[in-house]
């Protein structure tokens, strides 16, 4: 109790996150990650405290919703071309679900290891906890290679997506340069995030890139309702499996966004607050990619097959750019977003994690952005790798990892008796939460994974074989002089 008030002296603005918050977990978030001085710097202005040090449930609220719904916003509609407007709108309801389910998961087992851990007097003083540690302190070594292996790649190509995404947005502001140009230099850009410390830091972040994407999904279903039905417009969705099962992936890898829970709940100061966060983040999202997809396929229809890019079909006008211009912001948030934890691990690796100092760690980092870089050029492929980072590391890392998991850890009688979490009141018994993870488990592998992998794969070879390997434009609009040949 001592260590706790006295952290508390230490951080005047925390002091209504006291209560139930355990003296270790409480001591070690006050200087976790190199964070420490900024709690202690007793001169530092309210403002910059206001806008940089965020550890609140509303911070973890905005962080969740916001590195939801970044560029994938924007291929939504090119899903529901795939699906069809009934298929699109209960898989985002399902897949949303099941993702805040295994969100859940994930919170209930770090808290679980976070309490095993105290018991034993372990101190996570300039350390962020991530989620390949979880399942080493619960499962053991060869879990954590497992976790660390498909955590790792999913978040290295959700960086690569978020590159892709920054060239093909500003591409329809300035067509003067092709896209593989403005990869490079969104390249460049997105490699200062490395200077962003960790999850606290994100607060205005969060709060801004929410805002970003609202304006922009609205914009989409406002402008394709203005817009009225294109001239013959055709709805003939789903025609074949292997875009039906490309769509669906598509969507399952829009709610698999919580590859970073873990680091975005070590951020908090009472984490035992996160268990419906992500659920509460899931039904604002719902506001967003519902109306906006439903929209521009009712507007559009066959012709979002071959335009990944929502915003490739609508004029351009001021409120048009605006929206590209707020999603490019957003992107290079995310793009900290997905690095961040990629950052932690890299930094582990080479010794440099607990190094306060920002610079020598941003120093540290930058070898990190280098691959996503490479990548982004090879696979410029807007839309279709969405769907194949679904199929083949969404699928384990977000949903069936976190699922065998938690069944693995409460195998044991003891361990369930003993847990820090109980079951959640909506479903009491242990027996019912292994059947829900169970049917998630056999349904993700089998179609999320299987079908999914399947279709997606296909679908992002086609891409490979039309527009060949480091394409300079990606569905770019053929220069006036150009022969048609299709």
């Amino acid at each position: 109790m001592t260590e706790v008030r006295n952290s508390a002296n230490m951080v005047p603005n925390n002091q209504a996150e006291e209560a139930i918050v355990p003296g270790e977990m409480k001591g070690s978030f006050e200087q976790e990650n190199g964070e420490g001085e900024v709690g202690v710097d007793q001169s530092m202005s309210g403002f910059k405290n206001f806008l940089w040090h965020g550890g609140s449930a509303y911070d973890a609220w905005f962080s969740c919703a916001s590195n939801q719904v970044a560029q994938v916003l924007l291929t939504l509609p090119y899903s529901f071309s795939q699906l069809g407007m009934l298929s699109g709108i209960i898989l985002q309801v399902f897949y949303g679900l099941l993702g805040s389910w295994t969100a859940y998961l994930i919170s209930v087992l770090y808290v679980e290891y976070r309490a095993r851990k105290e018991k034993e007097n372990v101190s996570f003083k300039n350390h962020v906890i991530q989620w390949f540690e979880v399942l080493d302190g619960l499962l053991g070594p060869h879990w954590k290679a497992v976790g660390l292996a498909f955590n790792c790649t999913f978040l290295l190509f959700g960086s690569v997506i978020q590159l892709i995404a920054c060239a093909s947005n500003i591409y329809y502001i300035n067509d003067n340069l092709d896209k593989r140009t403005w990869t490079y230099i969104f390249g460049a850009c997105c490699a200062t995030t490395v200077f962003i410390p960790s999850f606290h830091n994100y607060r205005i972040w969060s709060f801004l890139g929410l805002g970003m994407t609202t304006y922009t999904a609205w914009y989409l279903a406002v402008a394709a309702l203005v817009h009225g039905q294109a001239e013959h417009v055709v709805h003939s969705g789903p025609q074949k499996l292997v875009l039906y099962f490309t769509g669906a992936t598509n969507i399952l890898y829009t709610f698999g966004g919580h590859a970073v829970t873990v680091e975005i709940m070590h951020a908090m100061w009472k984490p035992q607050k996160f268990k419906y966060i992500y659920l509460f983040a899931t039904l604002y999202v719902f506001t967003l990619t519902l109306p906006s997809a439903a929209a521009m396929y009712w507007a559009f229809g066959d012709q979002l097959l071959t335009h990944a890019n929502a915003f490739a079909l609508l004029p351009r006008t001021r409120f048009r750019d605006a929206a590209v211009i707020l999603m490019l912001i957003h992107q290079f948030i995310t793009f900290g977003f997905a690095c961040t934890p990629l950052y932690f691990v890299w930094e582990k690796v080479v010794g440099m994690h607990d190094t306060k100092s920002i610079c020598l760690r941003a120093l540290a980092r930058l070898p990190v952005v280098i691959p996503i870089w490479f990548l982004a050029i090879i696979f410029p492929f807007f839309g279709p790798i969405n769907s194949a980072v679904g199929a083949l590391l969404v699928s384990f890392t977000v949903y069936i990892i976190p699922a065998l998991a938690h069944m693995l850890t409460y195998r044991k009688a003891s361990a369930r008796q003993n847990a820090a979490e109980k079951p959640p009141f909506f479903l009491p018994s242990w027996t019912a939460m292994y059947i829900v993870n169970i049917f998630i488990v056999v349904w993700v592998f089998v179609v999320g994974f299987g079908f999914g992998g399947w279709a997606s794969m296909t679908n992002f070879i086609n891409q490979v074989d039309t527009f060949g390997l480091f394409a300079k434009c990606y569905q770019c609009k053929p220069p006036p002089s150009a022969p048609h040949n299709h």
